[in-house]
């Protein structure tokens, strides 16, 4: 039997966690050739076939890895649900003529071009500088005005994102966002952004572009946690939210893929609504992340893996929802550093709302986690989701559901 569904190249799968449930989805439609870097674990059911490179970072060996493919079984799409492959899969598609491209992608991945794009097109955004050392950091902190946000102009989810409040803090704070990097962040002479601090509250929203129109999926509302630093805990949608027709936020929206001459693709566009009208943190070439997509479909219906598919393919995506509901989701941490965990659960008789959708555990007993900012997203001990009419009883059945969480720590041995 012939089998005539698309052959889609999926370069680097993520986290099972976070990405499975969207491997799985292409799978339904497409088939999946799969570039990754490490033998497979989780994605072969989905899978028909994989190449394990030296290196999935490497654009030179991607895209010559891809050219190889494409010529035994040509590929009609090339994607990629990770933030730091984004830009290798653009050029695998503009090497094979398929829809994505290096220079759009690439002043998303980069924090410094979004914020030189936006500004030439005047986009509201916050004043930004690009600091080589901690002298420019206060000087540009003393232009803007304190507090400002020490970011790293090339990493994702929220990785040394800091707030300082005056001089001593911010030199403080320096080594620690000058200092977080990851080893498939790209590579970067001068690491770090001083940006001017907004206040308001921050969304994000996710859409599929087609032919430069922005169709969006969701919009989700964030909670922040651990201050000083900015460690997304949660996120609400609700798909009447009032933002998403409300003028000013809309013509943001599409202005900024416009300034960034986004045509094709799937964003996570994250915006912050202040008292002076919403401005625009950073745009990311890829589909959200923190289950973001999974409970937007929870609330929508809408596939965000098949439609950030459909546009690598050309195709006009389908983003007519079929659901309407509300949905949350909360991260749960330990609470110190270098915690080894003896037990963790849900304790049983603890009885939970009818609104909980699932709640589960990220680690078993023997891990050891901490919480931010030494621990990040991949620290997180479990996460509870839940779905009902409003986001406020989401979230109050979080809250009950949030008691039946329990862990031990092990005793620490003496030094």
């Amino acid at each position: 039997m012939t089998d005539d569904r698309p052959h889609l190249l999926l370069i680097h799968s993520g986290h099972p966690v976070y990405r499975e449930h969207m491997v799985r989805s292409l799978a339904s439609r497409y088939r999946v050739h799969l570039f990754s870097h490490r033998d497979m674990y989780y994605e072969q059911p989905y899978l028909v076939g994989w190449s394990v490179l030296s290196s999935t970072t490497d654009i030179d060996l991607v895209v010559a890895s891809a050219k190889e493919l494409h010529a035994k079984d040509p590929l009609d799409a090339v994607l990629s649900l990770d933030e730091s492959r984004t830009l290798q899969a653009a050029h695998v598609a503009a090497a094979l003529g398929l829809p994505g491209d290096p220079a759009y992608v690439g002043r998303c991945r980069d924090k410094h071009q979004t914020r030189q794009a936006l500004a030439a097109a005047g986009v509201p955004q916050p004043a930004s500088a690009l600091c080589e050392t901690v002298d420019d950091a206060l000087a540009a902190a003393e232009k803007f005005g304190y507090p400002v946000i020490l970011k790293p102009r090339n990493l994702a989810g929220s990785m040394g994102v800091i707030k300082v409040h005056n001089p001593a803090e911010l030199a403080e704070q320096w080594p620690f966002t000058h200092g977080t990097s990851h080893p498939d962040a790209l590579p970067a002479e001068i690491h770090v952004l001083v940006e001017e601090f907004v206040d308001g509250y921050e969304v994000s929203v996710d859409a599929a572009v087609h032919n430069g129109h922005v169709s969006p999926m969701c919009l989700a509302r964030k909670k922040i946690g651990f201050p000083p630093y900015a460690e997304e805990i949660g996120h609400t949608i609700d798909p009447q939210d009032p933002l998403l027709s409300d003028p000013a936020f809309l013509d943001l929206l599409h202005g900024t893929h416009r300034a960034l001459g986004f045509l094709d693709g799937f964003t996570h566009t994250e915006i912050m609504v202040t008292a002076d009208g919403p401005k625009l943190i950073e745009v990311n070439a890829r589909v959200g992340g923190d289950l973001i997509p999974l409970i937007g479909q929870k609330s929508t219906g809408i596939d965000a893996a098949l439609a950030a598919a459909d546009c690598a393919a050309g195709r006009e995506p389908d983003m007519t929802p079929t659901l309407s509901r509300c949905s949350a989701i909360r991260f749960f941490y330990v609470d110190e550093d270098d915690t080894e965990l003896a037990t963790i659960g849900f304790d049983p008789d603890v009885a939970v709302p009818p609104e909980i959708d699932e709640m589960k555990l990220l680690f078993g007993p023997g891990a050891v986690v901490a919480p931010p900012p030494h621990g990040t997203v991949w620290a997180r001990i479990a996460y509870i989701t839940a779905v009902g009419d409003t986001v406020e009883k989401c979230e109050a059945a979080i809250d009950t559901a949030a008691t039946a969480l329990y862990y031990t720590a092990a005793e620490k041995k003496p030094e």
